[in-house]
């Protein structure tokens, strides 16, 4: 999205996200920074910010955003495309692979929920993703 001129935001990093302590569990959770985020989707942004990542406290955020969309394919689209890639090393151990069938089979439904559209992208090159994102934030 950055590409095509619009201020675009990747939360996976040490910038957007920290490791805290589930509560209940103690177990380790990289959430998004609330004080970080909180800042950022305060101020104005045209055209349209593009943020993008996957955290357990994301749902604190969704009364902030216009739009809260979920790209999605079927897992065994998903796997293949991981499988090909080689500008992230993300999926390619057996433990990553089982964490993401885990993820398809459990959080998905719930990020499901919460958004306001999802967008098959199985059948769609990352162009004609972006096409759609964009058409969707010119109509705002």
């Amino acid at each position: 999205m950055a590409r095509r001129g619009f201020p675009a935001i990747d939360t996976d990093s040490d910038e957007w996200c920290e490791w805290v302590a589930e509560p209940g569990t103690g177990e380790p959770d990289w959430v998004w920074r609330e004080d970080r985020m909180g800042d950022l989707l305060t101020r104005s942004h045209e055209p349209a910010l593009f943020v993008s990542g996957c955290k357990s406290n994301q749902g604190k955020f969704y009364d902030r955003f216009e739009h809260v969309v979920l790209l999605s394919a079927p897992l065994e689209v998903m796997l293949a495309r991981i499988a090909r890639r080689t500008n992230n090393p993300y999926g390619k151990s057996e433990d990553e692979w089982r964490q993401i069938v885990h993820n398809v089979r459990f959080v998905e439904p719930l990020l499901r929920r919460g958004a306001t559209l999802e967008l098959d992208t199985s059948a769609l090159t990352v162009p004609e993703v972006a096409d759609r994102l964009v058409t969707l934030a010119q109509s705002r």
